[in-house]
């Protein structure tokens, strides 16, 4: 709120207090309908002047009687209607749920930035929680210099109403009053035409010669309806006394309402807006403090993160490298492994050289007894050649 509006409410706080400290007349046992006979002189004195406003020969004086009363409060209702005809005032009530939607826009959850984003802000593309609490708080300040102008003005007319309201209050129970009279003066009246005018006309009626009667009894017929109008109009008069006699708590209920609702828009300005003010700009460096510790936090986080990280891969290549380092150029059991294949293999050698030999031995035998069996066959023919002239082509030498 700006320093400007801020003096202007606080110079209206004494307006404030004198128009709420008023204190409005309440109708008391004068204002009631005392008869001619029953009143004091000078109330005897104000019914018999208002008796005199009457002409029963005069019908327009009959409809208008007691209308003189209600003139001066008629100025005053009109030029209230008047003034609101001419203004393009909302109301003021309107201003201060304007101030606490505006300042409720500030939603709690909406500071926190872990909250995921509802569908409709998802779909409507709105910007992050905190960019958008940001950018409410940099329009904020002119929002509410707008609306605690506003409110100001509200004031001002309130307490012109307020103090038409008195006016109209004092003027609505001087007509209460007023009509009391014009009441009793009426009822008096017929009273006295019940007792004194219409039997002196029908006393003249019944003097008058024939010729002068029909005359006369339309006299005593026009006094009898003027009578009755005289009549009618009184129960006028007391439905209007019983109708005003229920404005006038109205208009205290109405004024009361404008005092306290003066009250609470010149409290606002002075004490609530500031308040609400320092309150957003503390939540402001609250939700900036919660970023940077947030930020702080993730940057703790990734430090230990790291540390952690290359711990563990210190630890598991260091156990690879020492390990390598330790180890000889052949493995014992590598070695073990070769020897033993080569000593199998050798075995094998030796083995095989031997199946060999003796297989070889076996072929040489063999062979041998191959060798005899074909000489001994070849020998048998060459005796058969002998004896039996076989030729001596198929002869073998001896060995």
């Amino acid at each position: 709120m700006s320093q400007t509006i801020q003096q202007k409410a606080q110079a209206d706080l004494a307006m404030v207090e004198e128009v709420t400290a008023v204190a409005l007349k309440e109708p008391t046992e004068a204002s009631e309908v005392i008869s001619l006979e029953a009143a004091d002189a000078p109330v005897s004195a104000e019914i018999r002047k208002r008796m005199g406003e009457l002409d029963m020969g005069d019908t327009n004086s009959i409809v208008a009687f007691g209308s003189a009363a209600q003139a001066e409060l008629q100025t005053i209702s009109q030029a209230m209607l008047a003034d609101v005809r001419n203004k393009d005032v909302g109301p003021a009530g309107d201003s201060l749920r304007d101030i606490v939607t505006t300042i409720r826009g500030f939603s709690i959850s909406e500071l926190d930035t872990r909250r995921k984003q509802s569908f409709w802000e998802r779909l409507m593309g709105r910007a992050a929680p905190f960019a958008k609490f940001t950018a409410r708080f940099e329009t904020v300040q002119g929002q509410i210099d707008q609306i605690t102008d506003n409110l100001l003005k509200h004031e001002h007319t309130l307490l012109k109403d307020i103090k038409s309201l008195d006016m109209l209050y004092d003027k609505t129970l001087d007509f209460y009053d007023e009509l009391a009279l014009y009441i009793a003066a009426g009822e008096a009246k017929i009273a006295e035409l019940d007792s004194t005018d219409i039997p002196a006309k029908e006393a003249e009626v019944n003097a008058a010669p024939e010729n002068d009667q029909v005359m006369k009894a339309q006299e005593l017929r026009d006094l009898r309806a003027a009578r009755d109008d005289l009549e009618r109009r009184v129960h006028d008069l007391k439905l209007t006394r019983q109708v005003t006699m229920q404005s006038l708590p109205s208009i205290r209920l109405v004024q009361e309402n404008d005092k306290s609702l003066v009250t609470k828009i010149n409290s606002t300005l002075v004490n609530t807006v500031p308040l609400w003010e320092t309150q957003l700009a503390q939540a402001l460096t609250i939700q900036r403090s919660a970023e940077a510790a947030a930020a702080v936090r993730e940057a703790n986080d990734l430090t230990n993160e790291l540390l952690t990280a290359n711990a563990a891969n210190l630890r598991e290549n260091n156990k690879m490298i020492r390990t390598e380092m330790e180890r000889g150029v052949f493995d014992i059991e590598a070695v073990k492994q070769a020897n033993a294949d080569l000593i199998a293999t050798i075995n094998e050698s030796l083995q095989i050289a031997d199946e060999g030999k003796a297989k070889r031995a076996a072929a040489e035998a063999d062979l041998q007894k191959m060798e005899g069996d074909l000489r001994d066959t070849l020998a048998a023919a060459k005796a058969r050649k002998d004896g039996l002239g076989d030729t001596t082509s198929t002869a073998v030498p001896e060995a």
